[in-house]
């Protein structure tokens, strides 16, 4: 015997639960499954994630936003600096300032923990959690997939969609390749406190080494993505805590003042990873199943919601026609909408990460002169903006504020 859904969603990160409740709050009675290996609970995590403009149109426009918005931090301003090895100063050579739109910052800092507690218990009726379970099989069959579970029960419905990272054991089952590139980076996450106000300011100073990101967090708090060498990182992580804040002070400049822990290093490999294809029979890819970027713009997790915009738009759009909404036709609309936008990103942060980890001086003499060219356009230094901000009149409804 099996259990039939409409739609089946594998994984339960902030991505997979975005996209239960939007097709939740999109369509009354649709039947949602939402699996995954871990029971469903608030993740103690203290980083935090960058949300662009549009991306928390999602949220606005699902209902969730206001209570995200009690731990948010909006960013008023982004500073960019250069430095090589040994260099004392850490020259400005790029600045955006200002809002995509009246009173709308281009992103807010939101906790991920403040993320997952508001998407989880805005969850209705309609999605019915499945957790924990373990996935043993994936088949598409005439109309529908089916999941089978290590316990012996099988999951069926017309479509399945995997969030269940870059890892994705359903993108394996479904015999999905990637084309990636391992950075032989790490990025070191970790919150402080610090004796200066943040002003609303994010900082990205480029290093030989790789970004060191500081995001602004509510109160004198930071977050901080810092890019190393595997070795590196390994290294540092053995660091005490006192040892690592004097680092971090030295890094940024004292531009904060004194620095705080309010937790240990934590570290993660650092890759390029693009699926060869976004859908297979009966199953869409959304999040880091379809592809992880360098956090060298913060655009992650900001590409996974895209994601959700696009699939249940396209997925809604089906039902609604009395169309079966898990079939090839269908979800190539989807990977049409998002593939392009995906390989631009890839792209863009590709070509950061190469260009500025490095300390080659006639590189960085170009680069330096470029990012001040940009800084005296103001239309370029907009079109930039706009496009981290994830704003786009032609996208899906939801990045435009609008119902499905």
């Amino acid at each position: 015997m099996a259990d039939s859904f409409d739609i089946v969603i594998v994984g339960g990160g902030p991505v997979g639960l975005t996209m239960a409740l939007a097709l939740g709050r999109s369509m009354k009675g649709l039947r949602v499954a939402l699996l995954d290996r871990r029971p469903f609970s608030v993740p103690k995590d203290q980083r935090a994630s960058a949300i662009a403009a549009g991306v928390r149109r999602i949220f606005v426009e699902l209902g969730v936003w206001t209570a995200m918005a009690i731990g948010a931090e909006p960013v008023k301003q982004m500073k960019i600096t250069d430095s090589g090895s040994g260099d004392i100063s850490r020259p400005l050579f790029l600045s955006f300032l200002g809002d995509v739109a009246p009173g709308e910052p281009f992103a807010h800092l939101v906790p991920n923990q403040l993320v997952a507690e508001t998407l989880l218990g805005a969850l209705g009726e309609g999605v019915e959690i499945i957790a924990p379970v373990e996935i043993t099989g994936f088949a598409a069959e005439p109309g529908t997939a089916r999941l089978s579970l290590a316990d012996g029960r099988s999951i069926t419905a017309p479509l399945v969609i995997a969030s269940d990272g870059a890892q994705s054991a359903l993108r394996r089952m479904a015999g999905i390749e990637v084309i990636s590139h391992d950075y032989r980076q790490s990025g070191l996450v970790t919150t402080i406190t610090h004796e200066l106000d943040h002003e609303g300011t994010a900082y990205e100073h480029f290093r030989p080494a790789g970004p060191f990101a500081s995001l602004p967090l509510p109160g004198r708090r930071s977050s901080l993505v810092w890019t190393e060498s595997s070795e590196r990182a390994a290294e540092l992580k053995g660091w005490p805590q006192e040892a690592i804040a004097a680092e971090i002070e030295a890094v940024m400049g004292s531009s904060l003042g004194r620095v705080t822990l309010e937790e240990g290093l934590q570290a993660f490999p650092l890759r390029l990873q693009i699926a060869r294809s976004f859908v297979a029979p009966r199953l869409a890819l959304i999040g880091d199943a379809a592809h992880v970027v360098h956090p060298v713009a913060g655009q992650g997790l900001n590409l996974g919601l895209k994601d959700v915009a696009a699939l249940a738009e396209v997925v809604i759009d089906a039902i609604r026609l009395g169309q079966d909404h898990g079939a090839a036709d269908v979800l190539e609309r989807y990977q049409h909408w998002r593939r392009f936008d995906t390989a631009l990103m890839a792209m863009v942060t590709d070509g950061m990460v190469r260009l500025f980890s490095n300390d080659v001086a006639p590189v960085r003499a170009l680069r330096d002169f470029g990012m001040g060219v940009v800084d005296r356009l103001p239309p370029v230094k907009d079109l930039l903006i706009a496009r981290a901000a994830g704003l786009d009149r032609n996208g899906p409804k939801l990045l435009r504020g609008l119902q499905i």
